[in-house]
């Protein structure tokens, strides 16, 4: 029988085997422990992400016992009945994204290459390589996102570590279990982070700036705005999903290009591939490994029934890797073609960011291998880090010399 258990440390380090061996027995599988389904399959997981007349991403579409848990937790936490585009379904969605999308577009998200660069040139000429060991995942892979992220928001530098710190505690909800103390510290960093940006907002709206806060309170569509709660909603929303995701996509990349030096050696000399490396990249290694969506009615799905209000966790970790939409997914192929992976998600809650993580992850690695040609990983150098829906490097430390 098959058996779906994110709780042993082998998950962690490598969920890979789990998520195959679960693909191969039961691609739509119920856990009694997350009392969700779990899905595996590529073509599955696509179907549920694209279909949002069927499957919701509002918890408050959930029944049972679940729906519960997670309606407390949502009026539990500050601003946490607030719209956002990751949690609501049309029209309030098609609003949303539709104000959000003014500020995001292609033309503005390029315009931001010169100083991505700069700011990653600048941490790697600020690392300290003098002892032949370092981390690269504080040094470099963790600040450069926060430290984009804080610019667009209009943060000052000093406040950056804060920023960290509160994006960390919240992001630590996205595991299988929040214990109390993880949801108290988080609606702890929720509330500080809603008062500081509360501050910054009403600095924005009384004396306009360039950056993204001042577009989004600015934005307008057929007479609407976003609200006061919506563009701090949103704050907190693109702290967590601007930060966390990037720093796992430079973090998992690395590691991943590490172990084969003439994948390096390629990409040295053909600079030209970074673009389809960053892609493949995010297919190989997720750093969102799994959403949540929500049964508006009953339905089939593969050879199973789910009922409506039934909680569903499309694994785009796993669907990724599926033999049946990728030739040998388990390689690293940098010039894959076609590369349909999910990594962004698909239908009308395509990751909004996914230029900019894209533009960041190009940068990143170019900045990188320029910096170390032959980056070596050091023995007993790594810390996985993150949750059941997103998967990261917390330390990886690098030798050079």
């Amino acid at each position: 029988m098959a058996v779906f258990n994110p709780f042993l440390p082998s998950f962690q380090a490598d969920p890979y085997p789990q998520y195959a061996a679960l693909r191969a027995a039961d691609p739509v599988h119920f856990s009694l422990a997350l009392q969700a389904w779990v899905l595996t399959a590529y073509e599955e997981c696509a179907l549920v992400l694209r279909d949002d007349e069927t499957f919701s991403s509002s918890s408050n579409t959930a029944s049972g016992q679940l729906a519960e848990v997670l309606q407390q937790q949502r009026r539990e936490f500050p601003l946490g009945e607030t719209p956002t585009v990751l949690n609501s379904d049309p029209p309030t969605h098609t609003r949303l994204r539709t104000l959000l999308n003014r500020a995001f577009t292609p033309r503005a998200i390029e315009g931001l290459r010169p100083r991505i660069e700069e700011i990653a040139a600048s941490l790697l000429a600020d690392i300290d390589a003098s002892n032949g060991r370092f981390d690269i995942a504080t040094g470099f892979a963790q600040p450069l996102p926060i430290i984009v992220i804080a610019e667009l928001l209009g943060v000052p530098p000093e406040d950056r570590d804060r920023f960290k710190r509160w994006s960390v505690a919240i992001a630590r909800t996205t595991d299988v279990l929040n214990t109390p103390a993880i949801l108290d510290a988080a609606r702890e960093a929720t509330r500080e982070l809603i008062a500081y940006m509360d501050a910054v907002v009403a600095e924005r709206r009384r004396a306009p700036g360039a950056d993204i806060l001042t577009a989004l309170a600015a934005a307008e569509e057929e007479g609407e705005r976003l609200s006061h709660d919506e563009l701090l909603a949103f704050s907190i929303l693109l702290l967590l999903a601007g930060h966390e995701t990037t720093t796992n996509l430079i973090g998992n990349g690395l590691l991943a290009l590490a172990a084969r030096p003439e994948l390096v050696a390629r990409l040295r000399a053909e600079p030209s591939l970074l673009p389809s490396a960053v892609e493949e990249l995010l297919r190989y290694d997720s750093s969102v490994q799994g959403v949540v969506r929500f049964a508006r009615q009953r339905t089939e799905l593969g050879d199973r029934t789910i009922e409506q209000g039934a909680a569903l966790l499309p694994m785009v970790g796993a669907a990724n890797r599926d033999p049946a939409q990728f030739s040998t997914p388990d390689e690293l192929d940098l010039e894959r073609s076609p590369n349909r992976h999910l990594a962004f998600g698909r239908g009308i809650h395509f990751c909004l960011g996914a230029p900019l993580a894209r533009l960041e992850g190009e940068v990143a690695f170019r900045a990188l291998l320029k910096r170390f040609p032959q980056p070596r990983i050091a023995e007993d150098g790594v810390d996985r880090s993150g949750t059941l829906l997103l998967r990261g490097v917390g330390r990886l430390e690098l030798e050079v010399g």
